[in-house]
């Protein structure tokens, strides 16, 4: 790889159109588009934008040999490296054998290829790629353009840019693949004390990124100044020998303002009993267990795992386990979590359970009208009122179900299974109350990667009516991802979206009023 040569050139903004070819008619087409996409701090590269180069049939041979590249102030001061790629005829951005790299502080003009790149008919790509630094804040945006392109011949040539992507907000990967040495980090969820602390949970897949059974633990990091920072990992649910065949995992967490507890819950298989190897039953051999575990003193330490299953379960079913991500604490206090359950025919029906001592003894709702739905979140609408979305197994879109006596009665909602797509995929859900003053207002808001088919455009929707109407929409990160995600309020003005990517964990903080425009 060869150190980029970062060849001052004449200020961006003084460009004229003298001396620049209209690239068409010169039988050569450069245009440059960016993903929709946070610029994440821990990420060894992340992809910018990609410059296009199109070279029609009998155009002289051509080397091309620089780019100028315009960077905003926030890149030349937040990002440790600057990359560039040659793709070939390859699109995609794959991360690897960078043909430059560079130091971005104080660039504002060309990057010089010295050996250039010779064109040939058809496609060829390139990528511009950044690594943040370590004290790089995840707040704000880094802007990045590619304006011209310069030949050998001496023709500099015009980037037509494509799309919206061009001006990237900052993220943090809270876990990495491969960090402490875990394969995948998986299933999100995440809370927020009295003491302004976030509190991430999430699957350790030691070995691969599959579902249970397997070696999974539950892992825990904390972040003491609002997603900006994150203490190291640490694993708060262990369930021990043999591990490849003891494992916990799809957690969930709230915390309690009354008693000043964190609660999580968890399913634990010993064994083959999750999901397809779970039995009728109440005991470990059996059935997989729904266990749960406290804290007091803000996530520090935990206490040791309790099964609640005989107080949820009915012996008849496979299976009954949380809804991943988080619970709620109702306005008159009690202690909700979603839940699932796996009936005698092994069909799935999203639920709920929910404390109203403080977490000593569970209950459980009664299933939500439509079967086939998993994993869910639940947020109290309005006093005594809880609405369930449900990932539903049919695909295209959320089911959505409405209780006000504890679940022993639903009505599935007008939205349901026609309003909020949904490639099959858990989804975040939650009611927030922001702004300030007299402008202070509760939403619901939803996270989910907004499509009816693949895993794609993380993204987050606001409802202002109780969820009968979500006219607004952020898109967050349009890459393919493992698609899990969940959401805290960190504060009156900003949302944490906590999300998966691929194998990794990213947090971001979001501004409400860039969702509620």
């Amino acid at each position: 790889m060869r150190t980029m040569i970062l060849a001052l050139a004449i200020g961006i903004n003084a460009l004229s159109a003298v001396g620049l070819e209209h690239d068409v008619a010169m039988g050569i087409r450069i245009t440059a588009t960016a993903p929709v996409a946070p610029v994440i701090r821990g990420q060894l590269v992340n992809a910018f934008l990609r410059v296009a180069v199109y070279m029609e049939a009998g155009v002289p041979p051509t080397r091309l040999q620089s780019f100028v590249v315009e960077l905003d102030a926030a890149t030349r001061k937040e990002a440790d490296s600057l990359f560039l790629f040659a793709n070939g005829t390859e699109s995609l951005f794959d991360g690897r054998s960078p043909l430059l790299k560079g130091h971005p502080e104080g660039f504002s003009g060309r990057i010089q290829l010295p050996e250039g790149v010779i064109l040939k008919p058809g496609y060829q790509y390139f990528w511009l790629g950044v690594k943040l630094k370590g004290t790089a804040v995840p707040d704000g945006y880094l802007e990045m353009h590619v304006r011209e392109a310069g030949t050998d011949r001496g023709q500099r040539l015009l980037v037509q840019e494509q799309g919206i992507g061009f001006r990237k907000r900052k993220a943090v990967a809270v876990r990495r693949a491969w960090d402490d040495g875990v394969h995948t980090y998986r299933i999100p969820g995440i809370a927020i004390t009295d003491r302004k602390t976030l509190v991430a949970v999430y699957d350790n897949r030691y070995k691969h990124s599959g579902d249970l059974p397997a070696n999974v633990d539950v892992g825990m990091s904390r972040s003491l100044d609002g997603g900006h920072t994150w203490e190291p990992m640490k694993i708060i649910m262990d369930m021990g020998e043999p591990h490849d065949q003891n494992g916990v995992g799809d957690p969930a967490i709230v915390f309690d303002p009354l008693s000043r507890k964190l609660y999580m819950v968890a399913l634990w298989s010993k064994g083959n009993r999750s999901i397809a190897g779970s039995r009728p039953g109440l005991t470990p051999d059996e059935t997989g267990q729904l266990v749960i575990s406290e804290s007091s003193d803000d996530g520090q330490t935990w206490s040791k795992p309790v099964s609640i299953t005989p107080q949820v379960k009915d012996p008849a079913w496979k299976l009954f386990f949380q809804g991943p991500g988080n619970g709620i604490v109702m306005k008159n206090g009690t202690l909700v979590f979603a839940a699932q359950y796996w009936d005698a025919a092994h069909m799935p029906h999203a639920t709920i359970i929910y404390s109203t001592d403080r977490g000593k003894t569970w209950k459980r709702g009664l299933s939500a009208p439509k079967s086939n739905t998993t994993e869910a979140q639940v947020a109290e609408t309005e006093e005594g009122t809880l609405m369930l979305s449900m990932r539903d197994n049919r695909g295209k879109f959320r089911s959505v179900s409405v209780t006000k006596d504890m679940g022993t009665t639903w009505v599935e909602h007008p939205t349901s299974y026609q309003t909020l797509e949904d490639p099959v995929c858990m989804a975040g859900f939650m009611k927030a109350a922001v702004g300030a003053g007299k402008i202070r207002k509760e939403y619901l808001f939803f996270s989910n990667p907004a499509s009816s088919f693949s895993r794609v455009d993380m993204s987050i929707r606001a409802s202002g009516d109780g969820g009968n109407t979500w006219p607004h929409r952020l898109l967050i990160d349009e890459r393919t991802t493992f698609g899990y995600s969940v959401m805290v309020p960190i504060d009156e003005r900003t949302i944490g979206l906590l999300y998966e990517g691929i194998r990794d964990l990213y947090f971001v903080r979001i501004p409400v009023n860039e969702i509620i425009r």
